[in-house]
């Protein structure tokens, strides 16, 4: 039971750490684009580029 005591807030401050992570994450702007790099890598160039 003592464990218990230990674990409650252990897993709360885990849980402020990865809610303050996404939050920044949030306003970094991480998540603004989410379709643009998945059509780069679809939409690649493959033609060689002429030498300079």
């Amino acid at each position: 039971m003592e464990i218990v005591f230990l674990l409650v807030p252990v897993s709360l401050g885990f849980a402020f750490l990865i809610g303050a992570i996404f939050w920044f994450s949030l306003k970094s702007g991480q998540f603004d684009d989410l379709d643009g790099p998945a059509h780069r890598v679809l939409m690649d160039d493959d033609r060689p580029q002429p030498p300079q």
